[in-house]
Order: C-alpha cells, then sequence, then structure tokens
C-alpha cells in the first residue's frame, strides 16, 4: 500500500490540492444552484436527459450541463442482464438509462428527498419493475455482487453552508477513499466501474486513489464547463480492477 497517500486521503488531516480561493468559488457555484432550485413551485424542475424525463425537487442534487457524460458512459457501457449499483442515485437517472439497456439495477441515496425523488422518476419512466431503490450510506445497506457500479459523488450542500468549503472537500474525498476501497468485494468477476469527477473529488485524488486500490483508469468522456469566468472540467472514467500485488521476496506478484 501507498503508506504516504494513506496518510493524506484516508486520514483526517488530508488537505485538499484546491486553493481556498477555487473551494470558495465551488462553494458559489453550488448556492447559486440551490437558489436557481428554490426557485420552482415546490412541484420540482423538469430536465430532460438523453430522452428520459425527470422531475428534481430543490433538495435533491441537480441536474448539470454535463449529466450527459456518465449517462452516455453508461448507455455504452451497460451489457443486458448486467446486474448494476448506482450509488448516489440523486434523481435517479443513471438508474434509468441502465435499466433501459436491460440491467437490473440497485439505486442508492442517503438523502431521503433524493430516494423518494428516485422512486417517482423511475415510476414515470416505466422501468420500476426492473430498479430497486434504497435509501443507504456508501455501502451500509447493500447486499450482493454487481458487474457495474456506477458512482457520481456529491458535495453535501447543506455542509458547506456551515463549514469552510475546503473541510467539506476534504471530508469528501475521504468518502470517495473508503467507498473505492470498499467496491472490490462487491464485484462480480466481470465487475467495473463508471466514476465521475467534477471540481472535487480533485482528479489527483482519483489518480491516486485508482493506484493504490489496483484499478486501471481509463478516461471515457471529457468536458469543460464555463463558470463564473473560470473553465471548470469534468471527466467520466471506467474503473477496471486488477489483481492485488504482494511483496514476495523483495519481487511484487500478482495474487
Amino acid at each position: 500500500m501507498n503508506t504516504a497517500y494513506s496518510k493524506t486521503v484516508r486520514e483526517a488531516g488530508y488537505q485538499p490540492v484546491v486553493s481556498p480561493q477555487a473551494a470558495e468559488r465551488i462553494r458559489e457555484w453550488h448556492d447559486a444552484a440551490v437558489r436557481t432550485a428554490k426557485r420552482d413551485d415546490g412541484s420540482g424542475q423538469t430536465f430532460v436527459v438523453l430522452g428520459k424525463g425527470l422531475i428534481v425537487p430543490s433538495g435533491v442534487h441537480q441536474i448539470s450541463g454535463v449529466e450527459h457524460l456518465l449517462g452516455e458512459a453508461v448507455l455504452a457501457e451497460v451489457r443486458d442482464g448486467d446486474r448494476v449499483l448506482d450509488m448516489g442515485t440523486g434523481s435517479g437517472i443513471n438508474a434509468i438509462l441502465a435499466a433501459s439497456q436491460g440491467a437490473r439495477v440497485v439505486a442508492v441515496d442517503i438523502n431521503p428527498q433524493a430516494v423518494l425523488a428516485a422512486q417517482d422518476n423511475v415510476e414515470r419512466s416505466g422501468l420500476a419493475d426492473r430498479i430497486d431503490v434504497q435509501r443507504g450510506d456508501l455501502f451500509s445497506e447493500v447486499i450482493g455482487q454487481f458487474d457495474l457500479i456506477i458512482y457520481e459523488p456529491h458535495l453535501r450542500v447543506p455542509a458547506l453552508d456551515i463549514q469552510p468549503a475546503r473541510d467539506v472537500i476534504a471530508h469528501e474525498a475521504r468518502s470517495v477513499a473508503t467507498f473505492v476501497r470498499d467496491a472490490r468485494q462487491y464485484f462480480t468477476d466481470r465487475g467495473r466501474m463508471l466514476f465521475f469527477v467534477g471540481p472535487p473529488p480533485e482528479l489527483p485524488t482519483l489518480m491516486e486513489l485508482a493506484a493504490d486500490e489496483h484499478f486501471t483508469a481509463n478516461l471515457v468522456a471529457q468536458e469543460a464547463l464555463i463558470h463564473d469566468g473560470h473553465s471548470v472540467d469534468y471527466y467520466a472514467f471506467r474503473l477496471l480492477p486488477n489483481a492485488p500485488t504482494i511483496e514476495i521476496e523483495g519481487r511484487r506478484a500478482g495474487y
């Protein structure tokens, strides 16, 4: 294991690569998204993503201009008959896209408002017989193994109101580290992961995580959005688990 990495990402002393100024910009972008969402009449905002209609209430992770990146990766990746875990499902869009390709999906979110919104969107999609929406904190309630895990980490927006933005980003980085570390045991023998990266978690964090946990990371999509005059890159990666390595008499070997 990469000891230096363990002492940064996995322990409380982790400090984000992002500068304090950039962290505050991220807070401002999230605040603006929340203000926009709260302007609806309580019925939620309506979106269409890759042909799928959604209603997203204000308390649920909002649909962004790059939502299609991960969605297109899901459509390309899912095989008929796959068992899929959509972690942090939010509005349920990626669960719906996976089910539309013939998958059986477990969709998980810690936010009770997101669970209700996803259930409603799944019902409207006509795919409710293929999607089980559950409330849970990462893998706490997950049972079984999956051919594909979809993960789009979301910043805890309420926490941004009461904590320094860099502290929230650091916490999220540790949550991502825990997720990637624990994901391997939930894979079938053909398991793989699709992982979406925006401003947080930071790209260097994901790359080191992948290497440390013996994943090969391949970029499948990338797009930049302009926020307040700043160009921000978003990525979709495909992570494939490799055989871990051990030291045998000074040599590295797989097992």
